[in-house]
């Protein structure tokens, strides 16, 4: 099996006034649900200064992985919560260039 992650990266739209309770939901969620599930690896929440989108970076084992999330009881009680709060778009993928300083 090859130690490289696939990606999921969501882009959440957020409504005004929102950005700050999707990102406590955010939060809370990837420290009592996220973090518990198997083939989990990493999650980063990246939000714009404008206040009107949230990117989720996570890091995952395998796409089984990211497809059992997905289907995971807790998480899509979840998801209506987000829907209140922003628009959803995702995408899974692999890292295809990388380069640090």
């Amino acid at each position: 099996m090859s130690n490289e992650s696939v990606i999921l990266i969501n882009l959440l739209k957020v409504n005004p006034g929102k950005q700050d309770a999707l990102i406590a939901l955010l939060k809370q969620n990837t420290e009592t649900v996220i973090r518990m599930l198997h083939g989990w690896k990493t999650t980063r929440l990246i939000a714009a200064k404008d206040g009107a989108s949230v990117v989720i970076y996570s890091e995952w084992e395998t796409p089984e992985a990211v497809e059992a999330m997905r289907g995971d009881p807790r998480m899509k009680a979840y998801f209506p919560q987000i829907i209140e709060l922003a628009s959803l778009d995702s995408m899974v993928g692999s890292a295809v260039f990388s380069e640090t300083r």
